[in-house]
């Protein structure tokens, strides 16, 4: 604990210190830009100063496009993060891009679908992912397999096409395919967005399903079996509300498995959440309900976690942070600083 305690004492510091900016070059219509951010913490389980641990997360996205005209854009984009990492893969994108102004985009390469890129997240302030194969469960292992996140997810390592659409009266939609994954027959989802800007109430929705056919050890996080069945359904939908510097979020997800085999890891997952600014401080309370295993005849796990979170903006890059969650059977605190560039 001792030595895991000065490493993050030492990179505390250098954060403090540090001045980031973005990275970004342009010159005679071509922009490269490189972005991403750090994230440093320690988590304690049962507040007894004895199961301390360090967190580390952190994203790296370099992007290179090329304004060929007033309406059309040619690019490329390259992020690595630490999940990509944790799994051995080096590439969490890797994909080309077409965009026409007033039409839309299209993305071929290794990406996430449309439906996961256009999902809504709970207004969370922390700096424990829970939008994203939360960090919490990586130190506080739950009892059984539990559905980390709202946000529908058919996977990232595999080539795809996503074609999106440009922002019509505040709707805008997409659709992805995939067939050349070896976890998979193949797999193909839509999304649609529908973004409400103005009035002293703003609102954002998103809906997003999709199939995959004859998953083969196909994994969509750390945290659930791999699975094998026929097909898997999936849907999502979400909402997010703001009024003044009030957030209010709602967000749900279905997995369905027709004749799986072996372990289960379909079922549903809920969560709402709320965050409140107040100058250069922000506080947020997050809950998530998981229940893994509900559609067949086996016994279900359910999961519940609950974090309140507070952030203070210590720059335009550097943000200090501060959790306290609970699971069944394990409350925890948690803290530490984050830098975007």
């Amino acid at each position: 604990m001792r030595t895991s305690l000065i490493a993050f004492v030492a990179t505390i510091s250098a954060i403090m210190s540090a001045h980031a900016e973005p990275i970004e070059y342009v010159h005679d219509g071509i922009t490269a830009r490189v972005s991403g951010y750090g994230n440093v913490g320690m988590i304690e389980q049962d507040f007894t100063l004895k199961n301390s641990s360090v967190l580390g997360d952190w994203s790296l996205r370099g992007q290179l496009t090329y304004d060929a005209d007033d309406t059309h854009r040619l690019g490329f984009v390259y992020s690595l993060n630490q999940q990509t990492i944790d799994e051995d893969s080096y590439v969490n994108d890797l994909f080309a891009l077409w965009q026409i102004q007033d039409v839309g985009r299209i993305e071929f390469g290794l990406t996430d679908s449309v439906a996961e890129k256009m999902g809504l997240g709970l207004p969370d302030v922390g700096g424990l992912r829970m939008n994203d194969n939360p960090l919490v469960y990586k130190k506080i292992k739950p009892d059984g397999a539990i559905i980390a996140d709202t946000i529908l997810d058919t996977g990232d390592s595999d080539v795809r096409i996503n074609l999106v659409s440009a922002v019509y009266d505040g709707v805008q939609y997409g659709v992805s395919g995939a067939a050349f994954g070896k976890d998979y027959d193949f797999t193909v989802d839509g999304a649609i967005k529908i973004r409400r800007p103005h009035g002293k109430t703003k609102a954002a929705y998103a809906f997003g399903a999709s199939f995959m056919s004859r998953p083969d050890g196909f994994s969509q996080s750390p945290y659930s079996p791999k699975v094998t069945a026929d097909w898997r359904a999936q849907f999502s939908a979400a909402m997010n509300l703001q009024y003044n510097s009030l957030v209010f979020g709602l967000s749900g997800r279905v997995i369905y498995d027709e004749n799986p085999v072996g372990a289960i890891s379909d079922g549903i997952i809920v969560g709402t959440g709320v965050s409140y600014d107040l100058l250069k401080y922000t506080v947020s309370l997050s809950y998530l309900f998981s229940d893994t295993g509900i559609w067949h005849d086996v016994d279900d796990y359910q999961q519940h976690t609950v974090v309140s979170s507070f952030r203070y903006k210590y720059s335009e890059y550097v943000d200090g942070w501060m959790s306290v969650g609970w699971v069944p059977g394990a409350p925890f605190v948690s803290a530490g600083l984050r830098i975007t560039f």
